[in-house]
Formats: C-alpha cells, sequence, structure tokens
C-alpha cells in the first residue's frame, strides 16, 4: 500500500502539516486511485453526519431520559451511564438502519430506470430484435449459447398478447434475455437475467413504476424476471402471470 494512503483519513480531518497537505494535494492529483480512495472516504463521512443528524434526539426525548435519570439518582453513577450508552448506540442503529434502506432504495430506482432506458432504446432502433418471430419454439433455441441459462415462454393462444422476437441484453456486464410482446399498440420487454441474490430489484407484490411504465419483478427457478412497459398494470399483471406458469411447467 502507498504510504500516502494511510494519511487519507487524517488528510480530511485537517490533521496533517501545511507542508504535509500541500505534499498529499500534489499527489491526489496525480493518483487516481488515492483520489478514488478519498471518494469514499467522504462519502461515509457524509452518510454518517447525515444520519446523525436526522437521528438526533429529540427535545421530548431528551425530557424524557432527564427526567428518567432524575428519577433514579439512587442508582451509581456506573449504571447510569450504561442506561444512557445504551440510548444512544440505539439511535446510531436507527440511524445507519437507515443509511442501508435508503441506500437500497437508490440501487432499486437504478436498476429500474436502466432496465427502463434498455426498453426505450430497443423500442427506438430500426431493428429492435434480432430474432424476429411470433413462433415461441423458434424464439428460446435462438438463446442457446448466447447467454449462459434456459427459459420457457408462454403458449399465447387465446390471449391478448403477441411474441414479436427477442435479443440479447446485458445489466451490468450479466448477459440476459429481452423478449418484446405487444398487445394491442403497446410494447412490453420482458428481461430475464440469473438471479444474483440479494440484488437490487426488490420484492414488493404486484406492478410497480420506473419512471413512466409500468413494472413486475419476481424469481423462479434461480431466474429473475422484469416486465416493463406503458400498457396498463392488468395487462403487466396479465403478462407476468403467463410467464409464471410457464417457468413452472
Amino acid at each position: 500500500m502507498h504510504p500516502v494512503r494511510s494519511q487519507l483519513e487524517i488528510y480530511l480531518d485537517g490533521e496533517l502539516s501545511a507542508n504535509e497537505m500541500q505534499e498529499l494535494d500534489s499527489h491526489l492529483r496525480a493518483c487516481p486511485t488515492c483520489t478514488a480512495d478519498v471518494l469514499g472516504l467522504v462519502q461515509i463521512k457524509r452518510a454518517v453526519h447525515s444520519a446523525g443528524k436526522r437521528y438526533s434526539p429529540s427535545p421530548e426525548f431528551r425530557e424524557r431520559i432527564r427526567k428518567s435519570v432524575a428519577a433514579k439518582q439512587g442508582r451509581s453513577p456506573v449504571r447510569l451511564w450504561l442506561a444512557a450508552a445504551s440510548a444512544f448506540a440505539l439511535l446510531l442503529i436507527a440511524g445507519f438502519v437507515s443509511v442501508s434502506v435508503r441506500q437500497q432504495q437508490l440501487a432499486q430506482q437504478h436498476v429500474f430506470s436502466e432496465l427502463a432506458d434498455l426498453h426505450v432504446a430497443t423500442l427506438a432502433s430500426a431493428n429492435p430484435v434480432d430474432v424476429v418471430s411470433t413462433d415461441r419454439h423458434t424464439v428460446k433455441p435462438w438463446f442457446q449459447g448466447k447467454i449462459p441459462f434456459t427459459f420457457n415462454l408462454p403458449e399465447l393462444q387465446n390471449s391478448e398478447f403477441t411474441l414479436l422476437g427477442g435479443r440479447v441484453a446485458y445489466l451490468g456486464q450479466s448477459p440476459g434475455a429481452e423478449l418484446i410482446f405487444q398487445i394491442r399498440k403497446h410494447q412490453i420487454s420482458v428481461f430475464i437475467f440469473q438471479d444474483r441474490g440479494g440484488d437490487a430489484f426488490g420484492t414488493g407484490p404486484g406492478p410497480q413504476k420506473a419512471q413512466s411504465f409500468s413494472t413486475e419483478s419476481w424469481t423462479e427457478n434461480g431466474l429473475r424476471y422484469v416486465v416493463i412497459g406503458d400498457a396498463s398494470r392488468d395487462d403487466i399483471r396479465n403478462l407476468a402471470e403467463l410467464l409464471k406458469r410457464a417457468a413452472q411447467s
């Protein structure tokens, strides 16, 4: 590890001498690795600072603690200190839990936003699908060797949906399938990726919203499904049910 990296936290706290600060400033302008480390430390400090502000004790809470301490003056100072420390620890835990939940929500919004962008880009393309067919027995085999998993497609006879085709899509660096279905004048993307576990898709039941689109997401047989489009929520739900039944067959 570069010796400068051990000084980054002290640098952010402003505890270096003027000469050391100047030398480290010069180093950071030329070292992207240390600059990235500084950025990470700044983000952590901001998150902790924000959590501390958000969950600072209210005047009412402080007053309850004061009355509780005053009513128990007969206790030893050690026990009173432990009680106050426990209350403070609970506040810190609540703050960190809130930050973690917020980060998960932001990650989920980012993933759905990225899939919405893929959906829009596909529909705007002159060649939205690489395999053009309404036959599920043509579309499904086309993906063999192109993605590291297989999946089942529903029988659409006696339904309002039509399969238009599919293409390989990437979320991050993970390859998956994007299938295009049509209902009336609306086109819907169905994304299928390997489920990595603990991902940012969320597990809330029923259709959700991503930008101006309705979405529904679930896991089945180790695969993550995401249905997204500007069709009605009922249409999104109905297509999702067809896909779920096909996956279970």
